[in-house]
């Protein structure tokens, strides 16, 4: 969302094109996958349309439990300039945190900084998001969450290098609710421009009622409007979303790594209709069941 909304202004102050060749912000001699004779934009990168997998495939995984944290720029860009794209570009809607990380990595190039200052300079500063960061002063390691997996073993914070425009930033409720009331309009913003024009672009995911915006998804069901967004990493699980029309906004946020996440909370306290998932039965509760009498063959 932030990586979109960064793209969004860039564009709005004429630095950067929807159009632009994703490949021009790269060094010389690093290339991006081509098909025949289209070529990956930053459009194409904020709207999942690159045809780029979700992660890149030679993810050594050393660290399991921080996944990422030993991939550098370097390996991102061996990656790109060997990869052969497996669909037409622009055909279809394939979420991929490789590109929402390497439309991060592209801005901050153009801006000449690294990508956690791009995001600090052009959003979180304007609307005084002070507890929005990647690196963590003392008073936010204090306030940190501690992460679950989906057993509720503790586990590590993930760090994202090299990919930090796909999800490295850590927030709070606080803070995402003083950024979705700028989008609302509620408070007056500077970016109120590039807001407005993150939902200008849409595509079709292939889901029906569901298209893909700069950034944002956008849902549609009989007349009602969803805009949300969500994300995960070891051990957390988030939700970020608002109804323009009633104009009103949720967080949601776990420091549970669930499979499940918490989209079904946010997107039901959005519009009702939209059901809450089941849970899963707890251990404990299946064994009872199967040791039951009564319990079906």
């Amino acid at each position: 969302m932030f990586t979109a909304l960064v793209l969004a202004d860039m564009v709005h102050h004429g630095e950067v094109s929807l159009s632009d060749p994703a490949e021009k912000y790269l060094p010389p001699g690093v290339k991006i996958p081509q098909r025949g004779a289209r070529q990956i934009t930053l459009e194409d990168l904020a709207t999942h349309r690159s045809g780029l997998p979700r992660l890149p495939s030679h993810l050594s995984l050393k660290n399991q439990a921080n996944p990422y944290a030993d991939y550098s720029i370097d390996q991102l860009y061996q990656f790109l300039s060997s990869y052969r794209l497996t669909s037409d570009i622009g055909s279809q809607y394939v979420y991929s945190n490789l590109g929402g990380g390497l439309l991060g990595h592209l801005l901050a190039r153009r801006r000449g900084v690294g990508y956690e200052e791009l995001v600090r300079t052009r959003i979180l500063e304007p609307l005084k998001m002070n507890s929005t960061r990647i690196t963590l002063s003392e008073d936010m390691k204090v306030r940190l969450a501690s992460g679950y997996d989906r057993a509720l073993n503790p586990v590590p914070m993930w760090d994202l290098p090299a990919l930090a425009g796909a999800g490295a930033l850590r927030s709070t409720a606080s803070d995402l609710l003083t950024f979705l009331e700028a989008v609302l309009g509620s408070v007056p913003s500077p970016l109120a421009p590039a807001m407005a024009a993150m939902l200008a672009v849409r595509y079709p995911t292939g889901v029906r009622g569901l298209e893909i915006a700069l950034g944002w998804h956008r849902l549609t069901r009989d007349g009602r409007e969803v805009i949300w967004h969500n994300g995960g990493t070891g051990g957390f699980r988030c939700f970020i979303g608002y109804d323009p029309m009633k104009r009103i906004a949720v967080v949601v946020l776990s420091n549970a790594g669930t499979v499940a996440g918490v989209d079904d909370i946010g997107l039901h306290l959005l519009d009702a209709r939209l059901a809450l998932s089941r849970p899963p039965k707890p251990f404990w509760s299946k064994v009872k069941e199967l040791a039951s009498p009564w319990s079906a063959p």
